[in-house]
């Protein structure tokens, strides 16, 4: 878990501004010049191999620049690792629906979670075609990953084809020119705790004042002792600056990363630290306060709260975001509504939050879904991944716990027993809000279904059974009625044996997760 800052610096002056430029382009050129080396010797690394690279890096620049450095190229090339390793996952996924639907003959309709044939010859034929640019891709991929090498551009790759087609991404020559090497800059030290306020590469003293340590060839442009430039502009820490600065003053390790926005021609300054892990609790401890039941969906969450016995109390809450945009705006909108949501849970008094364990990796694939573009926009748009990872991470900022439950028939169950009862004059229920209900009823361990009326008199014995009535410790909550002579109502009128406490049998949806057994909550439900 880690938290992570920015304040903008104000006022520099034009030989502030040359210092970071010229720092970043040289820290820059050595981070491009040692990503290469890295990502191109395979398996060939060791300890020795790390020490002289370091040791080159050091000569140019200093030993933490060069230690700040070699681990950045660490971490970009792990993350291109996962990435090689998900970009073989997808194709493995497409070419085995491809060779399933290619099997089946023209026109064939499909079942239930499999797709069918293609609807004609021509469709068959393209799709024959894919399959095997596919099989190709994919043993490019493998290849790369059995010899350990990696495709990375040092300033993304979006930005790097930008170059050929300057008209379509609205930039100039000079325009690109500036943000390329923007992106390619490096400015961003590992903190050490024990050092003075937390960073001795880049220090950030808690009146504001910023200075850097030069690389060795840079040096001369120093104005502070021992090759440090102090910059005119302070910074002051408007979020989380109260525990920015207790940390800085006990000397516990920060990091800091210098950004240049070329839009706005502004500096950024980034701070980042880590956080203890989060402890689990106990799941009783969890739903001792009750819990918010939550739904995920492609553009809101929906959220009501219950009780600790199931109940739904007061009405149902929604939390909308817009996916829709650039990868910041997408993020931002979702931190917008984790957080509302995070704020109201606080406000309500609950200890845990319950959410679906969504993992839709194995049905992204286009070619499951066949021509449903609909919905397979809508699986892509639902930001699983994403909203694990924050929710796990803020919900532990406000000291609430996460239950993850499984997705199974939430929607359609919460739908079908809690809809209709909930909607009134005044609350407008849709099918999301009833699931958020479902959702948190699961995690509680209560069933579903709401509390039911005995069956008619023709579909069970008179009186009704004892499993809708009875409290679970009354003994024989499960038989049949027993008129005074021992027999069953039904045994005594037609002389014939009956089913009526067969529970799966009758009265039942003959889903596994819902034969649990009946627990009655202290309080009746109110609507």
């Amino acid at each position: 878990m880690g938290v992570a800052i920015r304040d903008r610096f104000k006022d520099l002056t034009p030989q502030d501004d040359k210092v970071l430029r010229l720092v970043g382009a040289h820290l820059g050129s050595l981070a491009v010049a040692d990503l290469a080396l890295y990502s191109r010797v395979g398996f060939e690394r060791t300890n020795q191999t790390w020490a002289a690279r370091k040791q080159d890096l050091t000569a140019q620049s200093s030993s933490r620049w060069a230690g700040a450095v070699t681990k950045g190229t660490h971490d970009q090339y792990a993350l291109a690792r996962r990435g090689q390793f998900a970009y073989r996952d997808k194709l493995t996924d497409g070419i085995r629906m491809l060779g399933h639907r290619l099997s089946l003959p023209v026109g064939e309709k499909g079942t239930k979670g499999r797709p069918g044939g293609y609807r004609s010859r021509a469709e068959w034929f393209r799709k024959s075609r894919r399959l095997h640019i596919l099989k190709a891709l994919l043993a490019a991929v493998q290849e790369d990953i059995a010899t350990g090498r990696v495709h990375v551009v040092r300033g993304g790759k979006r930005l790097a084809n930008n170059r050929h087609n300057l008209a379509a991404a609205g930039l100039t020559e000079t325009g690109w020119r500036e943000r390329w090497e923007a992106a390619r800059w490096f400015l961003s030290a590992d903190g050490e705790s024990g050092k003075r306020f937390g960073n001795e590469t880049i220090r950030v003293a808690p009146d504001g004042e910023v200075s850097i340590k030069l690389p060795k060839p840079l040096q001369y442009l120093a104005n502070s002792p021992r090759g440090r430039y102090v910059l005119t502009s302070r910074i002051a820490f408007q979020h989380r600056g109260q525990e920015w600065a207790d940390r800085i003053a006990h000397n516990r390790a920060v990091a800091y990363e210098i950004h240049y926005n070329v839009a706005k021609d502004r500096w950024y300054l980034t701070a980042s630290w880590k956080r203890p892990a989060v402890q689990a609790i106990g799941l009783d401890a969890a739903r001792a306060g009750g819990l918010i039941g939550v739904d995920t969906n492609a553009d809101h969450f929906a959220a009501y709260r219950l009780d600790q016995h199931g109940n739904p109390v007061g009405d149902p809450q929604r939390f909308w975001y817009d996916l829709t945009g650039s990868a910041d705006h997408r993020d931002a909108q979702l931190r917008h509504a984790l957080s509302q949501l995070l704020r109201w849970a606080t406000r309500t008094g609950v200890t845990a939050i319950a959410v679906e364990d969504l993992d839709f990796s194995d049905g992204k694939t286009r070619e499951k879904f066949g021509r449903k573009k609909r919905f397979r926009q809508l699986i892509h748009g639902i930001p699983t991944g994403k909203v694990k990872a924050r929710l796990v991470n803020m919900a532990a900022e406000h000291g609430l716990a996460l239950v993850a439950v499984d997705p199974a028939y939430t929607s359609k169950w919460g739908a079908e027993h809690w809809k209709t009862p909930l909607t009134s004059s005044k609350r407008a229920m849709t099918r999301h809000d009833a699931a958020g209900i479902a959702i948190g009823r699961r995690a509680l361990g209560h069933p579903i279904r709401r509390r039911t009326t005995p069956p008619r008199h023709h579909q069970s014995d008179g009186g009704g059974h004892r499993t809708v009535q009875a409290d679970r410790g009354t003994r024989g909550r499960e038989e049949l009625r027993r008129t005074r002579n021992g027999t069953s109502p039904q045994r005594a009128a037609t002389g014939r044996a009956v089913t009526a406490g067969n529970q799966r049998a009758q009265h039942r949806s003959g889903h596994a997760a819902e034969h649990g057994f009946w627990q009655q909550g202290l309080l009746p439900l109110s609507f």
